[in-house]
């Protein structure tokens, strides 16, 4: 039978040692941490983050220790971690060179350290609890899922942010993902979070409000996907996404080099569009490496079909730093240049102290320069294409602040990917639902050229429109519809979030200390009444002595 709740002390107290073991509490958190990338693409059972997280919060709320619920919160979060990006020992083994062994530490080290988001989320929730004496009800509602929302979002910031498997992903095509033009991917982990906790408070004699938060969640998360935040912007254009298929083993190879050329030159010359994009680093040395003529011949083939083309290619300026870029062709405009902003720690760029760890491996061009926060979109007709290169579009806020900051803003975007590094992994499947997720908070579709997959065009509304197979070669052709307006999300970014987080700590702090003083009325009531009892007692027993002495 479950156990109800304990409430936090009344009163400060030292800190108490929990009368339960922490050990298994801690391998049942990190196995429901696990399962919890079942609710992420490509399987996509969403409930069952519900379920995990009412697993956690309930064993959390078991007793008041910040210590033993730190402990849980972190095992829980390296459970989450290790399992949404197992996927990087193929890139470490296969492509980078480092043996297995080795690889296993770095991916439990990661995990380690992203299992203290998870930690933070519960120890200073439960630290807030016993410092603001709160009830059940106040700790497992208003707490716990903002305190797991504020960790999420630190996740995508410190130490330059490693977003991925975010709670809210899970929710695209859920109706909690209505909520995503509000608050974006941390706000719907938030929800998700929260839809949790009412399975807790299932457990706890508020049955009916637990349910009735719940349905409301649910459906008004149904009833804003109803809501056209943005609106068609210009005429629709032609696209043509190329996939090329190149194998990791063979991209930054000289003896592969003239094959590659051949096939990318090949794809994007096979037919006109308004808009033909090639995957991240499809060219995969510099202009001035390249064998004489070749984007010269790309430019004339532009110019004759009046198509506009984006080549993902590094590039080097005059100083000898390079940059992960896309160059963009077209007739009567100069070229165009975006240059990769947000650089991934150890792939391309060295963090501080780590270099060691990179000279284990054999990455190519894993030194880059970081591009501008805050670049222009290439003109395509009646439309303006934003690229953003890989992980980029993991990072939704800065997306949202490149598009309210921009004097002419985007009406599409464009990633440019390559994949191939985690072979035929989890993760083509993953980085598509985010890039989902970035249609939802912006309302603008989303197109995807990669090199092995996952090559689609998503609408607007977050759904996938059309999609190339994975790891076949070819183009993938569409119409697609730019789109115009301003979602709460793009105007507000996080900020949202953070308010909501304020307001809820607020009521909580608000409604410990009703219960705080009700508490102590109780006891001045029960100690009164105690009192009473003991003076008649006294008083009884003195006129019983007294008439016996009689």
């Amino acid at each position: 039978m479950l156990r109800r709740l304990r409430t936090a002390p009344t009163e400060p107290v030292a800190p108490v040692r929990s009368a339960r073991g922490t050990a298994l509490p801690m391998l049942f958190a990190s196995l429901a941490g696990a399962a919890s990338v079942l609710s992420l693409a490509p399987v996509g059972w969403w409930p069952i983050q519900f379920l995990t997280f009412a697993f956690l919060f309930y064993q959390v709320g078991m007793d008041t220790s910040v210590r033993r619920s730190t402990l849980v919160g972190w095992a829980f979060g390296f459970g989450w971690s290790v399992a949404g990006m197992h996927w990087l020992y193929i890139a470490l083994t296969r492509f980078g060179g480092l043996a297995a062994p080795l690889a296993v530490v770095a991916l439990c080290l990661l995990g380690t350290y992203m299992g203290l988001f998870g930690a933070l989320a519960t120890g200073a929730a439960t630290w807030l609890r016993r410092r603001w004496s709160l009830p059940v009800a106040a700790f497992v509602l208003l707490v716990l899922p903002f305190c797991w929302g504020l960790s999420e979002w630190m996740r995508g910031w410190v130490f330059t942010g490693f977003p991925w498997a975010a709670s809210g992903y899970a929710h695209n095509g859920a109706p909690l993902g209505g909520f995503a033009p509000l608050v974006g991917v941390y706000g719907i982990g938030v929800l998700a979070a929260l839809c949790g906790a009412c399975l807790v408070m299932l457990t706890q004699r508020r049955r009916v409000a637990a349910v009735g938060i719940m349905a409301a969640l649910l459906a008004g998360g149904h009833a804003l996907r109803m809501v056209e935040w943005t609106h068609p912007q210009g005429a629709p254009i032609s696209v043509r996404l190329v996939q090329g298929n190149i194998s990791q083993s063979e991209k930054f190879t000289v003896e592969h080099l003239g094959k590659i050329l051949g096939v990318y030159h090949d794809l994007v010359t096979a037919a006109p569009a308004d808009l033909i994009a090639t995957p991240e680093t499809a060219i995969p040395i510099f202009p001035h490496q390249l064998p004489e003529g070749y984007l010269e011949g790309m430019a004339a083939y532009a110019g004759r079909t009046n198509s506009h083309l984006l080549l993902g290619i590094p590039l080097m300026d005059p100083d000898g730093r390079y940059t992960n870029s896309v160059l963009g062709i077209a007739r009567h405009v100069p070229p165009y240049r975006f240059d990769k902003a947000h650089l991934v720690p150890f792939g391309e760029f060295v963090p501080p102290g780590f270099r060691w760890f990179i000279d284990l491996m054999r990455i190519p061009l894993g030194d880059n320069k970081r591009g501008a926060p805050l670049q222009g979109a290439f003109a395509v007709k009646d439309q303006l294409v934003l690229p953003n290169v890989c992980y980029e579009d993991v990072f939704g806020e800065e997306i949202a602040h490149q598009l309210r900051s921009a004097a002419r803003p985007a009406t599409m975007l464009l990633n440019v990917s390559n994949l191939a590094w985690y072979g035929e992994s989890v993760a083509i499947a993953q980085h598509l639902q985010m890039s989902q997720m970035r249609s939802l908070e912006t309302g603008r579709p989303m197109l995807r050229a990669t090199n092995t997959g996952a090559t689609a065009v998503i609408d607007a509304r977050g759904e996938v429109q059309a999609r190339l197979a994975p790891y076949v070669r070819g183009t993938l052709a569409a119409t697609v519809q730019g789109m115009a307006g301003m979602t709460p999300y793009i105007l507000l970014g996080n900020y949202l979030l953070l308010a909501l987080a304020a307001l809820s700590f607020a009521a909580a702090w608000l409604l410990g200390r009703r219960y705080r003083t009700s508490s102590e009325k109780n006891s001045e009531k029960s100690s009164e009444q105690s009192s009473e009892t003991s003076s008649k007692t006294r008083s009884k027993t003195s006129l019983d002595t007294a008439s016996k002495v009689a």
